[in-house]
């Protein structure tokens, strides 16, 4: 055996503790969702066309692409009349490398009809306290020598009140300047779910993608992330059932796409055509290899996978 083989073995065998800790996790949520009368599904990873989103580049699959994720499949059986639905499965994502990033990852989604943001956050909380007190996990986690307390309720807090609280600038000079994502990453994100695991919520309009604008204020969208020490871990809304106003965001940000030189993508006729029948409903998105980062203690997201791509 190589000395280079060697080395990848030693590699491999220094993530059992990290791999069985990820396996648990996995069984553990799927066990909520099964609990809960949710219907496990599975969709195709190869698609012809995935949601237009201005910073998210998808993978090339010969004429199709692979999924950035299962969301447009996945709402198509909402609107077929599968109520609660929820999968496991891999997304793909371009030039997205780093410690807390891979081109290849592992997303868990749900949608729930007749739910909206709200309520999803609240059933979010539910199923992760469930899921890691059933991991020995019934008070608090440790990570980066910091103790975070699990008891319910966790913090909300909203867009704009972070930027009060913690940024140079309030939300509306952030997006005047452009600066809106520079600055959440910088002054904000670092103090989310530090002590509790934190939901932030009430995204603005212009940052909606397939999110529902919420009614009683246009000028956010129905939308939340949840933080745990610090780390994104999760995207959902209320999902936008407007199939005009759908096309017109996915067209400005297919705009952003080629002004970029990235690849074109065809509209997503199919899921476009479904949306008048899509009932009301809140969807999210949690990524399985960071949730497992946090509760390893992990720094790197290489960690808590088995392969990375420089390993193969």
């Amino acid at each position: 055996m190589s000395s280079s083989q060697l080395d990848d073995n030693f590699l491999l065998a220094r993530k059992t503790q990290a791999l069985s800790l990820r396996a648990v996790l996995i069984q553990n949520i799927r066990q909520f969702f099964i609990q809960h009368h949710f219907l496990e599904i599975e969709t195709p990873l190869r698609i012809p066309s995935p949601a237009p989103e201005e910073h998210i580049e998808a993978i090339s699959s010969g004429d199709w692409f692979l999924q950035t994720s299962p969301e447009l499949c996945m709402k198509r059986l909402l609107a077929a009349g599968y109520p609660r639905i929820f999968q496991i499965s891999k997304c793909f994502r371009a030039a997205e490398r780093g410690s807390k990033h891979l081109p290849e990852f592992t997303m868990l989604e749900w949608y729930v009809a007749q739910f909206d943001y709200s309520q999803l956050m609240e059933q979010c909380e539910a199923m992760l306290i469930t899921a890691l007190k059933d991991m020995g996990h019934t008070q608090d986690i440790i990570r980066q020598n910091n103790k975070i307390n699990l008891a319910s309720p966790w913090e909300r807090i909203s867009v704009a009140d972070a930027f009060s609280k913690y940024a140079p600038t309030g939300l509306q000079e952030a997006l005047h300047q452009d600066r809106f994502d520079e600055i959440l990453v910088e002054y904000i994100e670092p103090r989310l779910g530090i002590d509790r695991p934190t939901f932030i919520y009430d995204y603005p309009a212009k940052l909606a993608a397939l999110a529902k604008i919420k009614k009683s204020d246009p000028n956010v969208a129905e939308r939340f992330e949840l933080y745990i020490g610090g780390l994104e871990l999760a995207n959902g809304f209320s999902e936008l059932t407007d199939a005009r106003e759908q096309r017109q965001r996915f067209e400005e940000a297919l705009e952003a796409h080629a002004a970029k030189n990235w690849a074109s993508y065809a509209m997503p006729e199919k899921f476009l055509a479904t949306l008048e029948h899509l009932p009301p409903c809140a969807g999210i998105a949690l990524g399985i290899d960071r949730l497992a980062m946090i509760l390893a203690n992990a720094d790197k997201i290489d960690d808590v996978v088995a392969f990375t791509p420089e390993t193969l």
